[in-house]
């Protein structure tokens, strides 16, 4: 008696009927860079909207290219100046909104680069919701792009 049928058909009926958020969540614009082709750190910035029929949170993000990923923002210390941070709780993106992430704000910060950031490369970005689980986007290399032209980031511009 073979059991890989009833395994194919556990795993399918598991699949399916667990809720589909993948489909409710929309990136657009991602896109990645770094100061030069052999820097150390990068980020990447993107848009993403909730299409869902509930808030969702994006919790974490992880890629093959960097020792270490992490969600990061900007704050104000009480200097007045600029300070980035790690973000542990993640940023809510509720039914019906937009996430941007940019430069200066909110971002995916990659630290330890495994590999040059060449120019119209792509990479591989997973992030993960709360809800809507783990969505891996091929992220394009844009070392070129000017800050303000759709998503956007600077760290050693």
């Amino acid at each position: 008696m073979s059991f890989k049928p009833i395994l194919a058909a556990c795993a399918a009926a598991i699949v399916f009927s667990a809720p589909s958020y993948a489909d409710t969540i929309m990136i657009q614009d991602a896109y990645a860079r770094s100061a030069t082709a052999t820097a150390k750190t990068g980020a990447a910035f993107m848009s993403i909207m909730n299409h869902g029929a509930e808030d969702d949170r994006l919790i974490a993000v992880s890629s093959p290219v960097a020792k270490l990923v992490q969600l990061h923002t900007h704050l104000e210390n009480n200097m007045g100046v600029m300070k980035m941070v790690h973000v542990e709780d993640g940023f809510d993106l509720p039914v019906g909104g937009l996430l941007m992430l940019e430069r200066g704000g909110n971002h995916v910060m990659m630290m330890g680069l495994t590999q040059p950031f060449e120019q119209g490369e792509t990479i591989p970005v997973t992030l993960t919701f709360e809800k809507a689980g783990e969505i891996t986007v091929d992220v394009v290399i844009d070392r070129d792009r000017k800050a303000g032209l759709g998503a956007g980031h600077s760290h050693s511009d």
